[in-house]
């Protein structure tokens, strides 16, 4: 796969987890977002379980103990992240709620650089504040008052970070993304179930209203979408990952206005072309001086 259909495949994942946002906030009309969580994570956990049992046989071999350690982390960052972006969305918007997710996209390189090191190529930079600023003019470019929910959003963004950047460091060292995928589900399911228990009440009405939402989610929204990350993460580096994935909020906002009637303003539509124009400059910027350094090198 090359690094342009790798970053393609993670704008499809951001596209779909755009979408699971309106599926998130309309399911806790009738559960609580600890069981949501646990439920939408043990259906992916499930659904990948048989293609990660594939890859193992493919493979020759299960996952190290050092390998499902490292899966492990990554689906603790997971649950904190999926947990907070939930239980804000009881206090939040969906429009706020992407947008202030999507500020791991700052977040990410920041990581790349105080913890391990590596300085992402110079066009991640301005490519990650036009998409902060591209995002903020999507949800109108002003905040009447940060509610509680809105820091819940906040403090997701940095676990998404951290999970994007495990995620891309642990299916690197081990190429096993379908086996990484169904650990880090099964981690997050069984932290959000044990905690559902113990704090919020269950019945099988509740499970029956939201079945749609969590059949959705758990399917496409986590099972589809973060295995398309942990695919895609094979093929480019974590900062660029994380300009693709944090278009979610471009979606979440679009989804947002059809299914649930939250208006777009004027300035959104600005937001919008400066996204697009964020991911462009993120995807051609390195691929034109590829080229002009291997023209260099031919002229050499």
């Amino acid at each position: 796969m090359t690094r342009i259909q790798a970053n393609l495949v993670l704008l499809l994942a951001a596209a779909i987890w755009g979408g699971g946002f309106v599926a998130q906030s309309t399911a806790m009309e009738s559960i609580g977002p600890f069981w949501f969580v646990g439920l939408r994570f043990a259906v992916a956990a499930l659904a990948v379980l048989p293609f990660a049992l594939m890859e193992a046989r493919r493979m020759g071999s299960k996952p190290s103990k050092a390998e499902y350690r490292a899966f492990g982390l990554v689906g603790l960052a997971l649950f904190m992240g999926a947990t907070t972006q939930q239980v804000g969305l009881l206090t939040t918007s969906v429009t706020n709620s992407s947008f202030l997710t999507a500020l791991y996209v700052i977040f990410v390189p920041v990581i790349a650089v105080l913890i391990y090191r590596r300085y992402p190529h110079w066009v991640v930079w301005p490519g990650a504040t036009m998409m902060l600023i591209g995002i903020f003019l999507l949800s109108g470019g002003a905040f009447s008052g940060l509610t509680t929910g809105d820091f819940l959003s906040i403090t997701c963004a940095f676990f998404w970070a951290v999970q994007i950047t495990l995620a891309g460091r642990a299916v690197m060292a081990s190429n096993r993304p379908l086996a990484l995928s169904c650990a880090q589900f099964s981690v997050c399911a069984t932290l959000s179930m044990v905690i559902g228990a113990l704090f919020e009440p269950i019945n099988t009405q509740a499970i029956a209203a939201s079945i749609r939402e969590i059949l959705y989610v758990g399917l496409v929204s986590s099972g589809l979408a973060f295995v398309l990350q942990v695919i895609g993460q094979r093929y480019t580096t974590a900062p660029q990952a994380a300009i693709f994935l944090s278009s979610e909020a471009l979606f979440g906002a679009l989804f947002a206005s059809l299914f649930l009637g939250e208006i777009i303003p004027t300035a959104g539509y600005i937001g919008c072309a400066i996204i697009f124009a964020a991911i462009l400059l993120v995807e051609l910027v390195p691929e034109l001086t590829k080229r002009r350094q291997r023209k260099l090198g031919e002229m050499a």
